[in-house]
């Protein structure tokens, strides 16, 4: 059953990822909001329109929607509305709601320049890339409005922007602080930590994001906030008095994932690739993309700690322990 908390109402909505359910959220003001969409699928759908109708609303009532970030689970069914009601977000989510063909060949340049630096297996690379057909999950809107840090969200006094990048470079979360509530999309997860995921870059001078740094640097972010709750993308709520340790736990355990890492590299100097195999022996193949975010996530924080070094060789990048003995030379 699907009930008002105050002025918010959260619904579960059904996906195909292994995530599970994402969770949406219709809060009362000015304007009757929709925070995020689901899915684009018929389930989805379905199951938006039941909870709506147990709040005495229908889809065509939402007013505006207003995205936590770009990814499919959260935006992918914004067809299910009117190309009149506005939606609202950060302007790095316009890339992939626009998803012009120079976008795509941009992403798929990238990731295939990318793949060959991190020694990715030849018969695997297509992994990283899309075309169109794979992609037509994801809506195409234009944003009516971009939120950055500090601002107001359009229709609900009192809320604020935080830019929180990291899973996501469009990613922002909500803030009350007359309450300390607090909407986190996926930056903030009771139960799992969410995969800071590689992006091309945002300019063009074709530096890339290190999204795992910037997550960090989100997280510790929060810790600077009187939180109440917080309402997540997926899972349950976290009250307030646990945020701070959840937090400080998420970087205890990032922290040993990298040391687990370091110590593969002071065997060894090992490319990208091969620490995936290591770290991913039994998915690796089928899902390339997520855990080679995930270990390049790894071995850009070592990097920034100053715990590994780093060298070419025929094309690719060789990660080393700055105690591993290589060719007689000491990293």
């Amino acid at each position: 059953m699907v009930n008002w908390n105050g002025d918010i109402a959260k619904l579960s909505l059904p996906t195909s990822f292994a995530v599970g359910d994402v969770n949406v959220y219709v809060i009362k003001g000015d304007a009757l909001t929709l925070i995020d969409t689901g899915v684009k699928t018929v389930q989805s759908k379905e199951a938006l329109a039941y909870g709506l109708e147990e709040l005495g609303l229908k889809l065509s009532d939402i007013e505006q929607i207003i995205l936590t970030h770009h990814h499919p689970d959260h935006a992918g069914a914004l067809d299910f509305f009117d190309m009149t009601v506005p939606v609202y977000g950060h302007e790095n989510n316009q890339r992939w709601l626009t998803l012009s063909d120079e976008f795509l060949d941009t992403h798929n340049s990238f990731f295939l320049d990318f793949a060959g630096k991190m020694g990715v297996a030849e018969e695997l690379k297509h992994k990283l890339i899309h075309d169109r057909e794979e992609i037509k999950f994801l809506s195409k809107r234009q944003l009516q409005g971009h939120l950055a840090e500090g601002d107001e969200l359009p229709g609900l006094p009192g809320w604020r922007v935080i830019e929180t990048p990291g899973h996501a470079q469009s990613h922002v979360s909500f803030y009350r602080e007359n309450d300390g509530v607090m909407i986190a999309g996926d930056h903030l997860l009771a139960k799992i930590s969410p995969n800071p995921l590689m992006e091309p870059p945002l300019l063009m001078d074709g530096i890339r994001q290190r999204p795992l740094l910037q997550y960090n640097a989100s997280l510790q972010k929060l810790l600077d906030f009187s939180i109440s709750k917080v309402y997540s993308g997926h899972g349950g709520e976290i009250d307030g008095d646990k945020v701070a340790d959840l937090i400080r736990y998420r970087f205890e355990r990032q922290h040993n994932r990298a040391m687990q890492v370091k110590s593969m590299l002071q065997e060894k100097p090992l490319t990208g690739f091969e620490v995936c195999q290591q770290l991913f022996p039994k998915v690796y193949r089928q899902e390339v993309d997520l855990t080679l975010s995930e270990t390049v996530g790894q071995l850009d924080y070592l990097e920034d700690l100053g715990e590994i070094v780093l060298e070419m060789d025929s094309g690719a990048i060789r990660y080393s322990s700055v105690t591993t003995v290589s060719k007689g030379i000491i990293y």
